[in-house]
């Protein structure tokens, strides 16, 4: 890979699997603020703008469980082409999660009328180059930068990889979605046009409890809530919260097959095959927060959450029985429950789903950058966006005005 316009003693190399990469240099990139101590995260008012010292979708162990189950390599149009960047001693001082794709599935940042546009005017969109966790909706570092006087520069150097290796294999373009700050700074300088969307987190104000939390809803909500919490256990079901050396190859044999099931029925093929739970539960056990959902002697649901320094992400749901307020209960009301007891800052509650509003989930933007390589797609689409973030402004703004919350109680 070029490496003109580095900084002198900068090197950026590309690596097919994170094999060859020790973790610990890996994760001192991914999450150089791991170790902070927890207690902090609900004191910070803005807690939502808050990063998590500890983001488990870029760790080592996360990435390394998609290889080695087969979720990205080989014919899933997922090719890894992770950026390294070393200092003079060899050292990595800098990573992106950067993948080589095929088609735009897997994302949660919607191109694919951009794609087809280009296609329709005789263009190739894919290859593209996308730096994400794959399937993965959830905000984080993107450019990930180790701690030290170097990090402006390894943070230019990633960006300039990321150009030469779309160069490299003929690519459209440059995606890198769910982005924050500072990466988001460093993009736009760098040329790259700024998207945004919604989602919905819960943001902890400090509550002692669940129902410190309803008290802040309007009373009809807060009657609403109690009374969806008690009919989804209604049939005798109990759940169980699971993480660490209580997920079992039983236990994963049995999330997998709700998983399927439900992914199956609403989406197609499931993205994540059963080796990949577990393969995490191998290698971060202890970050999964997995809720159980049981009735009349087997489990019948469940929904996996991943624990990071600040934040709760919830992830993946399915089940084999239908019960009204289920899904409600396992996705987003154990995951306040968990937060709460665990002193934890918010509860990113995944993509979509303007029902997560009436459960406390506040709509928040995402961010995402996209470098195109083809003058006339860039113009069309640079034209097209701040129309779109004015659409999305405006529907936060009125989705806000249907808050549950009492008034004088929103952030």
């Amino acid at each position: 890979m070029s490496e003109t316009g580095l900084r002198e003693g900068l090197r950026v190399r590309v690596a097919t699997s994170l094999k060859s990469v020790p973790a610990a240099d890996w994760d001192a990139c991914a999450n150089p603020g791991a170790g902070r101590p927890l207690e902090s995260a609900c004191e910070q008012a803005d807690s939502i703008s808050q990063a998590d010292p500890d983001n488990p979708f870029v760790s080592h162990a996360f990435l390394r469980a998609l290889e080695e189950s087969g979720c990205v390599g080989g014919r899933t149009g997922w090719s890894p082409a992770y950026l390294l960047v070393e200092d003079a001693d060899d050292r990595l001082i800098a990573a992106a999660p950067s993948f080589v794709k095929g088609h735009s599935q897997g994302e949660y940042v919607f191109d694919h009328s951009w794609a087809e546009a280009y296609m329709r005017a005789g263009g190739r969109y894919y290859p593209k180059i996308q730096v994400a966790t794959p399937f993965t909706p959830a905000t984080g570092p993107r450019l990930l930068v180790a701690d030290g006087p170097h990090a402006n520069d390894a943070r230019e150097a990633l960006i300039a990889g990321l150009e030469a290796l779309r160069e490299q294999v003929r690519g459209s373009s440059v995606h890198v979605t769910f982005a924050q700050e500072p990466d988001m700074a460093a993009l736009l300088d760098a040329g790259f046009l700024e998207r945004h969307d919604i989602q919905f987190h819960w943001q902890n104000q400090g509550f002692a409890s669940y129902d410190d939390f309803l008290a802040t809803l309007a009373s009809r909500k807060r009657k609403a809530l109690k009374r969806e919490r008690r009919e989804a256990l209604s049939a005798g079901i109990e759940v169980a919260v699971l993480s660490g050396a209580d997920l079992t190859e039983s236990v994963w044999d049995d999330f997998h097959s709700f998983y399927e099931d439900t992914g199956s029925r609403k989406w197609g093929r499931p993205y994540l095959n059963r080796r990949f739970f577990s393969e995490i539960g191998q290698r971060m056990g202890e970050r999964i927060v997995l809720v159980l959902a049981r009735r009349a002697g087997r489990n019948i649901a469940g929904a996996i959450n991943f624990r990071g320094g600040n934040t709760l992400y919830g992830r993946n749901w399915g089940c084999i029985e239908d019960h009204p307020f289920l899904h409600f209960e396992l996705c987003y009301h154990q995951a306040i429950d968990y937060a709460i007891g665990h002193r934890l800052a918010r509860v990113e509650a995944g993509a979509q789903g303007e029902h997560k509003l009436a459960r406390g989930y506040r709509p928040v933007i995402t961010r995402s950058a996209h470098l195109l390589a083809d003058p006339g797609l860039a113009r069309a689409v640079a034209a097209y966006l701040p129309g779109e973030r004015r659409e999305i402004s405006s529907a936060v703004a009125a989705l806000a005005e249907e808050s549950p919350f009492r008034k004088g109680d929103h952030l």
